[in-house]
């Protein structure tokens, strides 16, 4: 029983012909899943499957819109399987989602989130990179949690865009540390490229955040989260133990329509210790460049440093470039050397992928990780992680 989370983030405006903005946080909150395409506009599916078979209930969504509530329900897939000799030979996962939002007033909107998570068989992708023998989330939110209530908040924004406010139940990868390959559910499956590794960051809890424009490209963001927060059994544990995780973020964009398109920025984050001695106390600071040319090209530099006594790794390095293609299909490849406390050894890990759009709403990426000097098993020399994902959105 934990949860409380403070979260939030920033900047809304109105988007030019070629990207639409996607609310106030990253690429896996539920503003940007309620936009199909990366929030490209102008997008050229192969197909409308499931709309072409279903008009009556894609008409009756949209219908729904038009009245200020929007939602999602979808379901993703990941399966994963890798030449260690430890471990299992295979992990493979579950997401069940239903998401949305309600613009409840002319500046505020509810929005939620729940989900249930489910391993197929012995063990799950988030934790498999342990179980062969690396210090590596390799599937990243593909786990065996249950049910979670991940999203439950409010928002408020100032009528002219110059701040943004949420409250309530929220999760602050959302939007801590982003760029536009961040989200698991569409881009990178390795933690090493997803929220930066050296961020110990929270579970989905009670929360609140705040963000605010400095000038036309610069914008601020400060958020504080229950440390302890527990999405599969929300509470207010956080005002009884006042144990935190607090982050504030200095950025540099384009525009506020291209927050995470283009973006550059400052983190630093600090976690309290757990009362019953369980974590350590953490803290650290990241640096991110990502830049989308002509809409196409992504290049992206990450680093980050902490303490190390509670987060992944306490020096993380990672690097690559995202293709973005007019049908909807997204290529990467990624690079990330890391260390972590206790370890002499460097790991160096991976990860292209393919994501291929059948549509809007059907994707199917496999991808392959590459993990060199797998800290938790160096005798192993390398290890080859190939994986699968499966996402429809309905």
């Amino acid at each position: 029983m934990k949860a409380i989370r403070i979260a939030a983030l920033i900047v809304t405006a109105l988007a030019p012909a070629t990207v639409v903005a996607q609310g106030l946080a990253g690429p896996s909150s539920v503003a940007a899943d309620l936009k199909p395409g990366d929030g490209l506009t102008d997008p050229q599916p192969r197909t409308d499957f499931p709309r072409n078979v279903l008009p009556g209930y894609f008409a009756w969504k949209e219908g729904l819109a038009e009245n200020g509530f929007r939602f999602n329900l979808d379901y993703l897939a990941l399966g994963q399987w890798s030449d260690s000799d430890l471990g299992e030979s295979e992990a493979g996962s579950g997401i069940l989602r239903v998401y949305g939002s309600w613009q409840a007033t002319e500046t505020g909107a509810l929005t939620f989130k729940l989900e249930s998570r489910q391993a197929y068989g012995a063990i799950a992708p988030q934790v498999y990179g342990f179980d062969i023998g690396a210090l590596s989330i390799t599937g990243t939110a593909f786990n065996d949690n249950g049910t979670m209530l991940t999203n439950l908040f409010w928002t408020q924004r100032d009528p002219e865009g110059r701040w943004t406010l949420q409250i309530g139940q929220i999760d602050v990868t959302d939007f801590v540390d982003v760029y536009g390959l961040v989200s698991p559910y569409t881009a990178f499956q390795n933690l090493a490229f997803n929220t930066n590794p050296t961020i110990n960051a929270p579970n989905p809890g009670l929360g609140i955040a705040a963000g605010a424009k400095l000038g036309e490209t610069f914008y601020v963001v400060g958020a504080v989260a229950d440390a302890n927060g527990d999405p599969t059994e929300p509470a207010f544990d956080v005002f009884e133990t006042g144990e935190t995780f607090k982050s504030i973020e200095i950025g540099y964009t384009s525009g506020s329509d291209r927050l995470y398109f283009d973006n550059v920025h400052l983190t630093f984050w600090q976690s309290d210790e757990s009362e019953d001695g369980t974590r350590a106390e953490d803290r650290g600071g990241t640096v991110s460049a990502a830049w989308f040319f002509d809409n196409t090209w992504m290049p992206f530099v990450r680093a980050g440093v902490s303490d190390g006594t509670a987060s992944l790794y306490n020096r993380s390095l990672s690097t690559g470039l995202g293709w973005y293609r007019r049908n909807q299909d997204l290529a990467a490849i990624g690079l990330n050397w890391a260390e972590a406390e206790g370890f002499d050894d460097r790991q160096v890990t991976a990860e292209a992928f393919y994501r291929f759009n059948i549509s809007p709403d059907v994707q199917i990426t496999p991808s392959i990780q590459f993990v060199k000097n797998p800290l938790l098993n160096p005798g192993s020399g390398n290890l080859t992680i190939v994986g699968l994902r499966a996402r429809i959105v309905f």
